[in-house]
C-alpha cells in the first residue's frame, strides 16, 4: 500500500509536466514521485496540487508549479552527502524535495506563521535532515555553512554577497534574479573564489523580502 495516496496523480505529473519538458534526473524525478505534494496546499486547492501550476499558500506566499520546483533541484546537480540551504522556505516543499536528495537541508523563512506551516508539513512526513530557521534568508545562515548547493525560491534583485560567501568551493548557487515582476533563473558556480554565471530562462517568483534583497513596501 502506497503511504500515502495520490500516486497516480503524482506518476503523471512527472511524467507530463516534467520528463516530458527535458528533466531526466532519475533522483529527482523519484523525490517528486516520493514527496506527496497535496500535503503542501491548503484548502480548497488541495484538488489542484498536481496541475502544473503556482498556488497559493497564505500570507501572500505561493508553492511553486512542480516542473519549476524540479528544474531548480536539477540544477543544483545535488550528491547524497551535500548540505543545502534554501532561502524562502514556504510551505517546505522544496525543502522536503530536497532532503530526499542531500544529507542535510537547512531552509530559513522570514515569516513565524508560514515558518510554522511548513514544521508541520515536513513533521507529517517524518522528515529528520531539515533545519527550519526564522529569520532573514538575505543574510544566510552561517552557522552551517557552507554549503554544497543554495536555492533562493523568491525573486532577488541580486544574488545577496552572504550567500555567495557561503558557498563552497564548487558549489551551486540557483536564483531568480531581476525585477518584481519577472526574473531569469540563473545559476552561479564557485570556482577558485570566482563565479561563473549561467540563464536557464524567464520566472516569475514573489519578491525576496530582506537586507540584500527588496524592501516590504
Amino acid at each position: 500500500m502506497e503511504p500515502f495516496p495520490r500516486a497516480d496523480e503524482r506518476s503523471r505529473m512527472v511524467e507530463q509536466q516534467i520528463r516530458a519538458r527535458g528533466i531526466t534526473n532519475p533522483r529527482v524525478l523519484d523525490a517528486m514521485r516520493e514527496i506527496p505534494r497535496h500535503l503542501f496546499v491548503p484548502p480548497p486547492y488541495t484538488l489542484s496540487a498536481y496541475t502544473d501550476s503556482p498556488l497559493p499558500i497564505g500570507n501572500g506566499q505561493t508553492i511553486s508549479q512542480p516542473y519549476i520546483v524540479a528544474l531548480m533541484t536539477a540544477l543544483l546537480e545535488t550528491r547524497s552527502e551535500d548540505r543545502v540551504l534554501e532561502i524562502g522556505t514556504g510551505c517546505g516543499y522544496q525543502a522536503a524535495i530536497l532532503a530526499r536528495l542531500v544529507c542535510h537541508v537547512t531552509t530559513i523563512e522570514r515569516i513565524h506563521a508560514v515558518a510554522d506551516l511548513a514544521w508541520k508539513n515536513i513533521a507529517s512526513l517524518g522528515l529528520k535532515n531539515v533545519s527550519i530557521i526564522v529569520g532573514d534568508g538575505t543574510e544566510g545562515y552561517i552557522q552551517n555553512a557552507p554549503y554544497n548547493g543554495i536555492i533562493i525560491t523568491a525573486a532577488t534583485p541580486q544574488i545577496p554577497p552572504p550567500l555567495i560567501d557561503q558557498l563552497d568551493e564548487g558549489g551551486i548557487l540557483v536564483a531568480p534574479v531581476g525585477g518584481r515582476d519577472i526574473q531569469e533563473l540563473i545559476t552561479l558556480k564557485k570556482h577558485h573564489g570566482r563565479t561563473d554565471q549561467l540563464s536557464h530562462g524567464g520566472v516569475r517568483f514573489v519578491p525576496l523580502i530582506g537586507e540584500h534583497g527588496w524592501t516590504d513596501t
